[in-house]
């Protein structure tokens, strides 16, 4: 498969990611842990979810900087226009979600999962792509490499982190917890498991490195 394909696919992916962040966000069930704290901040400043989404991952970006030092690959800066489209996006889809209004429980639930499933596809996505991770995981994969420890237990961290600095900003400067209730730990605890089924299901790269999508999709 081209280089360019793979770009492409990746695009796909963080457009569909985007879109599933904006459904988490508007089932009033809580924000993805990855999107806690910048949801938060879009709450206290006068930003927009999509802007303070941007600037987190660039600080996200200077982090990857700060600890790989020499072993960071310039290409890697392709994460700025990448963030920028996914950030926008969060604009455009909060915007075109703008009349969704859930009122009953089971409408939110549904909206949180269709969500969740949306988050998973467009990661899946960008893993089939494999050409670059959005500054979020880009960051847990540094700190990984850096300090020797097993990818997954940094990203639980990592985002327990994000979780708990954005339930004490919500606090202190909004007087109550923002964004964070039992959709956040919901969608955590599922999106990986959609996401490998996505994976395996919707395509896979033969040895040739071509991807090849599944014949019954």
């Amino acid at each position: 498969m081209s280089i360019w394909k793979r770009y492409l696919i990746f695009t796909i992916g963080i457009l569909i990611q985007s879109f599933g962040v904006s459904l988490v966000v508007k089932s009033l069930l809580g924000t993805p842990a990855i999107s806690s704290l910048p949801y938060v901040l879009s709450l206290a400043y006068p930003f927009t979810f999509g802007q303070t989404t941007f600037i987190a991952n660039m600080a996200f970006l200077i982090g990857q900087i700060a600890l790989l030092r020499r072993r960071f690959d310039s290409v890697q800066l392709f994460q700025i226009p990448a963030v920028f489209v996914f950030s926008f996006f969060i604009d455009v889809s909060m915007a075109l979600l703008s009349s969704v209004l859930p009122a009953f429980y089971a409408y939110k639930m549904f909206l949180l999962l269709l969500g969740s499933a949306f988050i998973a596809l467009g990661v899946s996505l960008q893993v089939i792509a494999h050409v670059l991770m959005l500054s979020g995981e880009a960051i847990v994969q540094a700190i990984s490499q850096v300090f020797r420890s097993d990818f997954g237990r940094v990203k639980t961290a990592f985002d327990c982190t994000l979780v708990a600095s954005a339930a004490l900003f919500s606090f202190t400067q909004l007087g109550t917890i923002e964004g964070i209730r039992e959709g956040t730990l919901i969608s955590a605890l599922i999106t990986g498991s959609i996401a490998r089924f996505f994976i395996h299901h919707l395509s896979r790269v033969d040895a040739h490195g071509s991807l090849v999508f599944a014949p019954h999709l």
